[in-house]
């Protein structure tokens, strides 16, 4: 009984806590924490094996918290333990109770929702935009796998949130791959943000979904810590049924305190009477439960495993001529003419064996995005991952296996890469080192029409490219190779690098262009061609158009420039100085929706200040299916000729 006391004890103190610090904020969600603190005090100060010390010590059992709004009430246990914090990982102080009171302020460590990159390293991934937290447990899951490190993995998940499909995606990837040791627990405290759940949400119809999906479930009290405690054994333990476990907890929202409970209350602290009415029956409730509390009774954290970390395996990244050499490939490299995607899949293989950081994800197409080349070479199996068509599961996934350390490279059709922009700017949130690769990107799939075109991708991406990360960089990086030399050599770009790319990569064979000596970087443009009056600024397959368009240009007697810029962002002042050595004109040509290259070129002019001239040519009507990739440039007024076009109406020549 005593621990049953303790729990009650500690647990009232924590949503104590959580209603000082929303208080103090004016905003927050304290009767979703109070829903919470017995869970949490099980979870924090006693069943989990970790260390306040070093609280992203890469054994230590993790908690997601993936109904991200409930904050407080982890803050609250960490300031009672006293958790490391801070940005500088060698500069870090213990929470204390005083901090919580600046809770949602600008300069502090306790951000309105979980965000390790703002100095709170107990999380792995910022949450909060719900749905999220089960894929990144799973991804978590995956990566103390493969390092062989025997950590748990818990995820808080709302009741309300269980309606998103994410959620269905992550269930369904953590049976498919065994991962026992995830436990979702569902924070079943029947209350959403403006009404009650659903009965879809309700915790019996969870217990039920979840049975069918193949978990053995186990349904608590969520406020009565000895079935907490047991729950939490079992799962410990294992199940003997060699099934994943879950956990549907009842609760109540705003436990504790009869006045803040039901409609009404959420994300909304109490004030003036209400306050102390609140106060008083925490500590009404706290007395009833408590009276057989000892002073000696006290809970006992398991320390983590000793971390014997993997030391990772890093050696030169081979030529794109020694790989095909290797791999028997050879005479695909002297037909002259090679699809990106393809070379994104010998890339891919090539770092595979040189850096065993490197992960590979997968959306059931890894056929045709090559990503299969990695699966199928048996010394690299073990790190690749089938996700299925549920590509923001994929993408939650990949930001778990970040976080333990792994370079995630996840590839899908580009069209696919935006079910998952809410989990990507969520990741690049979260300081993700994610390398996403979309294939069969712009008009040029032709037959495929444009249910299967990416098209607003670059525009979407681009806006990332225009602010700076946590570290200083660039949001997201956007790559759109050429041709195999630069698709090859990108992709070991985004390994070296710490943090977010984009690249797209092309179903069409493309001419080779460039050579193993020629080298790309990020931010980096190539110049094909130089002239005198006006540059032509492409990227991926529109290079190879714009090519084209220069011999028709020189027969019109118009010298042109070519530039293949590859990179978003790019050096705008080397990029400005070629446009001012062509008398200030510039035609921007990309096979997607406006945004893209030619916003960023106009927006590098304005900043310049300088007097610059530029048209953009960018697909302007939603195109349709049509047998050639040339028959979509026509369609769409970016063939060579039209490109032409553009360039004499801009000198003015007739």
């Amino acid at each position: 009984m005593s621990f049953e006391a303790a729990v009650h004890a500690q647990a009232i103190e924590l949503d104590r806590l959580s209603l000082d610090m929303t208080v103090a904020a004016g905003t927050g969600h304290p009767t979703t924490a109070f829903s919470l603190g017995h869970i949490v005090t099980v979870l924090m100060f006693h069943a989990m094996r970790w260390s306040p010390d070093y609280p992203n010590y890469p054994t230590s059992d993790r908690l997601v918290l993936s109904e991200g709004h409930a904050v407080p009430i982890i803050y609250a246990a960490c300031a009672k333990l006293g958790v490391m914090v801070g940005k500088d990982p060698d500069n870090r102080r213990k929470l204390k109770v005083e901090d919580l009171k600046t809770l949602r302020a600008a300069d502090s460590v306790l951000d309105g929702h979980p965000n390790p990159m703002e100095g709170f390293p107990f999380f792995d991934a910022a949450t909060g935009s719900l749905g999220q937290g089960l894929s990144v447990a799973a991804g978590l899951a995956e990566g103390a796998r493969l390092d062989g490190f025997d950590k748990r993995i818990y995820c808080i998940i709302g009741d309300g949130e269980s309606r998103e499909g994410q959620i269905a995606e992550a269930l369904d990837y953590i049976v498919d791959h065994k991962l026992t040791n995830v436990l979702p627990i569902f924070n079943c405290n029947e209350y959403g943000q403006t009404d009650r759940v659903s009965g879809q949400q309700s915790s019996e119809t969870i217990a039920a979904k979840l049975t069918a999906f193949g978990y053995e479930v186990k349904t608590i009290d969520g406020h009565n810590p000895g079935q907490i405690k047991s729950a939490l054994d079992s799962f410990a333990a294992g199940t003997k049924s060699g099934k994943p476990m879950a956990v549907v907890a009842k609760t109540v929202k705003g436990w504790g305190a009869p006045s803040l409970q039901g409609n009404g209350w959420h994300g909304k602290p109490p004030s003036g009477d209400s306050l102390k009415k609140a106060y008083a029956e925490l500590d009404e409730r706290r007395i009833e439960l408590t009276t057989t509390l000892a002073t000696s009774d006290q809970f006992m954290i398991q320390p983590p495993a000793e971390a014997t970390v993997p030391e990772a395996k890093q050696g030169d990244f081979p030529t794109l001529t020694a790989t095909m050499k290797k791999f028997d490939m050879t005479s695909l490299l002297q037909s002259g003419s090679l699809a990106t995607r393809r070379v994104y899949g010998i890339a891919l293989r090539a770092l595979g064996h040189v850096n065993d950081r490197v992960v590979v994800l997968d959306a059931d197409v890894s056929n045709s995005t090559y990503a299969d080349m990695f699966k199928k070479d048996s010394a690299l199996a073990d790190r690749f991952f089938e996700c299925k068509i549920a590509e923001q599961n994929m993408f939650s996934v990949a930001v778990g296996l970040s976080a333990a350390g792994k370079i995630p490279f996840i590839s899908t059709f580009a069209k696919f890469v935006t079910r998952g922009y809410d989990q990507i700017e969520m990741a690049i949130n979260s300081g993700a080192n994610l390398k996403i690769v979309g294939s069969h990107a712009g008009i040029t799939l032709a037959s495929d029409g444009p249910s299967q075109m990416s098209l607003p991708d670059v525009a979407w991406f681009r806006a990332f490219t225009t602010v700076k990360d946590h570290r200083g960089n660039p949001g997201c990086y956007i790559l759109q190779p050429s041709d195999a030399y630069s698709a090859y050599a990108l992709t070991g770009v985004m390994a070296e690098y710490e943090g977010a790319c984009y690249m797209r990569t092309l179903r069409p064979d493309t001419e080779l262009l460039y050579s193993d000596d020629t080298v790309f970087n990020l931010g980096g443009f190539e110049v094909l061609q130089e002239g005198r009056d006006v540059v032509i600024c492409a990227a991926g397959y529109m290079v190879h158009e714009a090519n084209k368009a220069l011999e028709l240009l020189d027969k019109a007697g118009i010298s042109a420039t070519l530039v293949d810029l590859y990179s978003l962002p790019f050096d705008k002042e080397a990029l400005m100085d070629i446009i001012s050595a062509n008398n200030g004109y510039v035609i921007s040509v990309e096979d997607n929706y406006g945004g893209g290259i030619g916003s960023a070129i106009s927006d590098a002019m304005t900043e310049s200040g300088d007097g610059f001239t530029l048209k953009q040519m960018f697909v302007k009507r939603i195109p349709k299916s049509a047998k050639t990739p040339d028959e979509l440039l026509t369609m769409t007024q970016l063939s060579a000729k039209d490109i032409v076009k553009a360039a004499m109406e801009l000198l003015q020549v007739v």
